[in-house]
């Protein structure tokens, strides 16, 4: 039997720190200020962490499929600290600054591309009861708040006075907004059964093993599809132009400035692999022997394996390429699905 009483782990423990702080301070005001920043200091280190413990598995995931060993010297046979290693040589590196680039709009746009990667984890119920902001329209204000991470990688482009990372920006612009279309529409479906944009009631309407992704399938190999272009990985890194040696719009970021760069990639990969999770997978929801958030943690492994099992297993697609599919295939197949799933609903007397 599917649970939704596992809210005495991590609900209760917030119920538990909550009540401890007000006892101390005298105030519930300020207990409530305290758990808000503890919960969003959580947040920030489960990030950090899984950039950090990802760097690692996709090395070894693409020396398994490879038939190499992958980091086997830093730190012992299996190369534990590898990003650690990684994490000291980019803080050590000098931080330059381009002539001519918009001071800025160059300095903060590695900063602002981190912050929609990371207020949307304030949204997805880790377990029952266990979110930090339950509000009733979280899949709006998901998306309106990532569909933000767009203007980062632009505003890096322009501000950095080159012409090659400039067009970076463009390119990377144009295939998110390409791909976001597809991907929200591929939700629609899920929207329309539930009849409800909060988190917790589209996990709540999965129990019993009612997956959406058994429900949905057209859907979830779209959303697939389009979650992988916006993390912006292979088969759909068109980000990085090799035919011009440069990186992006981030061409001419080092250092720490790079690092958010790269950690807000993985920071949007485990974003993308909880979305597939609390939409398709039954969120937190599974059998009585393990607490919920262990099936949510599982669930969202998963997906990153499924998504670096991507990267390592196709060719990279040419942008014209990349677009006309976007537009010319996704999106009417997502289009479909709306119509599929209310002609069902109709015929069903669900509506």
């Amino acid at each position: 039997m599917e649970t939704t009483i596992e809210t005495s782990l991590l609900a209760g423990l917030a119920q538990w720190l909550h009540g401890g702080i007000a006892a101390l301070t005298g105030s519930t005001l300020l207990a409530d200020l305290a758990l808000i920043l503890i919960g969003i200091a959580a947040l920030l280190g489960v990030i950090s962490m899984a950039a950090i413990v990802f760097t690692y598995a996709e090395r070894k995931v693409c020396a398994f499929m490879q038939m190499r060993l992958g980091p086997n010297r830093v730190g012992g046979r299996f190369g534990l600290l590898q990003p650690v290693a990684d994490m000291l040589k980019l803080m050590s590196k000098e931080d330059i600054m381009p002539a001519g680039a918009d001071k800025v709009l160059w300095a903060l746009s590695p900063a602002l591309l981190f912050v929609p990667a990371a207020l949307v984890y304030a949204f997805f119920p880790f377990d029952a009861g266990a979110v930090l902001a339950d509000v009733n329209v979280g899949v709006f204000l998901l998306f309106a708040i990532s569909s933000q991470a767009v203007l980062p990688f632009l505003m890096g482009g322009y501000a950095s006075n080159n012409k090659y990372s400039m067009i970076g920006g463009f390119r990377i612009v144009s295939q998110m907004i390409s791909y976001e279309a597809p991907l929200l529409f591929s939700l629609l479906g899920i929207l329309m059964i539930t009849g409800s944009m909060r988190l917790e009631d589209i996990v709540l309407a999965q129990q019993g093993g009612r997956w959406f992704l058994f429900l949905q399938p057209l859907a979830f190999i779209i959303f697939l599809i389009s979650a992988v272009a916006e993390t912006n990985r292979t088969p759909f890194d068109l980000v990085e132009g090799e035919s011009e040696i440069i990186a992006g719009p981030f061409t001419e970021y080092s250092g720490m400035r790079w690092a958010l760069f790269f950690l807000a990639e993985y920071a949007n990969l485990l974003t993308a692999a909880i979305l597939a999770t609390t939409f398709f997978l039954g969120g937190y929801l599974g059998p009585d022997f393990l607490p919920g958030f262990v099936w949510f943690a599982i669930k969202a492994v998963a997906m990153v394996f499924l998504i670096m099992w991507f990267r390592w297993t196709f060719p990279r697609t040419r942008v014209d390429q990349m677009l006309s599919f976007g537009w010319k295939a996704l999106l009417p197949l997502a289009i479909l699905n709306v119509f599929l799933t209310g002609a069902v609903m109709f015929a069903l007397g669900l509506v």
